[in-house]
């Protein structure tokens, strides 16, 4: 959106609004559709970063990662989370969304053939080697360009801007690199939308939400009007929000999550040390407690506009909860006693 004499002048972001709807028929169609899709998408993403890394390694420049921290005293980095340690954390914050398709996994468990041997090692087995490529990854972008070049120029696209700069004979690659950040937007949204809609079904069922949300596509078997909903609400998000604001209401939004569920470890294993856990979290409460510190420092270290709007947001949840779930919820109602047949 942008000022001008003549008014003021929006855009609508068209082509989020066509992956959307492309991402949303295939969720209607059916999870093995979307799981077959989602594969392919990660495979052309993952092959694409691979290639990058093994190119890239060769014209990283070591001046670039000197120092490996940015200074204190350079102007426009004051405050603890715009340099050294605490410029990283920050950094972390803001791009903690990539960490979000993770968890979505646990969402799909009901799905899953033996979810309890299935999920753990799909969670932490995909999380270890994503890290690897993301730290590979980070490691050679800012080897090939230095970072003070993407803050001044102003490049979003980053990796594109170091490939055709510092990386002669391979601007071939800039392209692959920017159709599998493509793929990967269109995969994290693909995953994020399966699992939302899982959540929504499993509180419509509670009695949370309205029913609508929990009602199966009689031939596909999926919360097709669930998916539609979504569609929709996300669809406001994508084609009006800043992408900048986007990306750090999903970030803070799955930190804050992440911290309850720490505390929630931590209360269950105290409250139910008996209770069946096919998988526990080690060292508890020393990682619970890390997880909850870590997430607190990165939602702190997020600008002020995404904390006041992650806020609003959960005041509206407040409000939807109070003036409909709590009179609808079937999770306080007890069940009836069974009558005795003599």
């Amino acid at each position: 959106m942008e000022v001008s004499d003549a008014g003021v002048h929006g855009m609508i972001n068209i082509p989020a609004l066509i992956i959307l709807v492309i991402l949303t028929a295939i969720l209607v169609k059916g999870t093995q559709e979307s799981a077959t899709v989602n594969a392919i998408i990660v495979a052309i993403k993952v092959t694409i970063v691979l290639v990058f890394i093994a190119v890239g390694w060769q014209f990283i420049n070591p001046a670039n990662h000197t120092p490996y921290t940015i200074p204190a005293n350079l102007p426009g980095h004051e405050g603890f989370f715009n340099h050294g340690w605490g410029g990283m954390l920050g950094g972390a914050g803001i791009v903690f969304f990539a960490f979000i398709g993770f968890d979505a996994v646990s969402t799909a468990a009901q799905e899953a053939k033996n979810p309890s041997r299935d999920m753990p090692k799909g969670i932490l087995g995909s999380l270890a080697v994503c890290t690897v490529l993301y730290l590979l990854f980070g490691y050679v972008l800012t080897g090939v360009a230095n970072w003070t070049e993407f803050e001044k120029a102003g490049k979003e696209a980053s990796v594109t801007y170091a490939i055709q700069n510092h990386m002669p004979g391979y601007e071939w690659l800039a392209t692959a690199v920017t159709v599998a950040i493509l793929f990967g937007f269109s995969s994290v949204i693909l995953v994020m939308l399966l699992g939302q809609s899982r959540v929504f079904y499993t509180m419509a069922n509670d009695g949370l939400l309205p029913k609508l949300f929990c009602h199966v596509h009689p031939k596909f078997k999926t919360p097709y009007k669930c998916n539609i909903a979504l569609f929709f609400f996300v669809g406001a998000f994508a084609a009006f929000l800043p992408e900048s604001l986007a990306g750090n209401l999903t970030s803070i939004g799955t930190l804050f999550a992440f911290v309850l569920v720490c505390i929630g470890v931590w209360v269950l294993r105290r409250a139910q040390p008996d209770l069946h856990r096919p998988f526990k979290t080690p060292l508890v409460p020393l990682v619970p407690i890390l997880g909850v510190v870590v997430c607190s420092a990165m939602i702190i270290s997020l600008d002020r506009r995404t904390q006041i709007t992650a806020i609003g947001w959960m005041l509206i949840g407040f409000l939807i909860y109070f003036a409909y779930s709590r009179f609808h919820s079937k999770l306080n109602t007890p069940e009836p006693e069974l009558q005795s047949t003599r």
